[in-house]
């Protein structure tokens, strides 16, 4: 449930996979209830912003304005979207 699952929907996996027959260490794992990390591969996005960006993205019906702002600014970027806002 931390991971946003239904245990109903992981206990059913585990059925299927007994019913399947599953090889014996892939089974296990299924079993496992222990914290594992598991590799897992994200599809690349758009254009890549900086860590240290302040980030807004704007939508008004079908128009949408993607704003990166520097960190060290965030002063001026508050005092912009104030003005925005209005």
């Amino acid at each position: 449930m931390a991971h946003g699952l239904n245990a109903n929907l992981v206990h059913k996996w585990r059925r299927l996979a007994t019913a399947v027959g599953m090889p014996g260490a892939a089974l296990a794992h299924a079993r496992n209830t222990g914290n594992e990390f598991i590799a897992v591969a994200l599809a690349a996005q758009g254009a890549p912003v900086s860590p240290c960006d302040i980030r807004i993205e704007l939508r008004r019906g079908a128009t949408t304005m993607s704003i990166h702002w520097p960190t060290q600014a965030a002063d001026e970027c508050a005092a912009w979207l104030r003005e925005w806002l209005r």
